[in-house]
């Protein structure tokens, strides 16, 4: 069943790139952006990340923190994240888990690829509370960012 908008997003605890464990609930008290992207290193998932890389003035301006979540293991998303000099955190869903519980995991992607995260987006609020959700079936389309930041401006600080 699809997460949608009032519901309490549900908890995790994943690993980022740098081999630090990062759990959602920790950040309560500040929005929190959740993005989730099929694959490290291909190319609408570098340009939705470089776009946000490019505009994290605006989120560091709204206390909210952003989190680029895959099924790529931390040590392809360290490789990534140094190569692209991403300015936020990217957490790896090698076991799948997490895209699961959010909605956002594909059965059969390309060249029958299984258990590949689908590209979604998450705003989430200080209490915790979903208030944006959207789960993309064609991974060649990107979240609706201006929808996204204007949620997120309105959201109370």
């Amino acid at each position: 069943m699809p997460l949608t908008v009032g519901q309490t997003a549900p908890d995790f605890s994943l690993f980022d790139s740098d081999k630090n464990k990062t759990t959602l609930s920790e950040f309560r008290g500040r929005p929190v952006l959740l993005l989730f992207y099929p694959q490290a290193f291909t190319g609408v998932c570098t340009k939705e990340l470089c776009a946000v890389r490019d505009d994290m003035a605006r989120y560091n301006s709204l206390n909210a923190i952003v989190f680029g979540i895959s099924v790529d293991s931390v040590f392809t998303l360290k490789k990534y994240k140094e190569e692209q000099q991403y300015n936020f955190p990217l957490l790896s869903d090698f076991n799948k888990e997490v895209s699961a519980a959010y909605g956002s995991l594909y059965d059969n992607w390309i060249l029958d690829m299984r258990g590949v995260s689908k590209r979604s987006a998450f705003l989430i609020d200080k209490e915790g509370v979903i208030r944006y959700a959207e789960v993309l079936e064609n991974a060649g389309e990107v979240p609706d960012f201006g929808k996204i930041n204007s949620i997120l401006s309105h959201l109370p600080q």
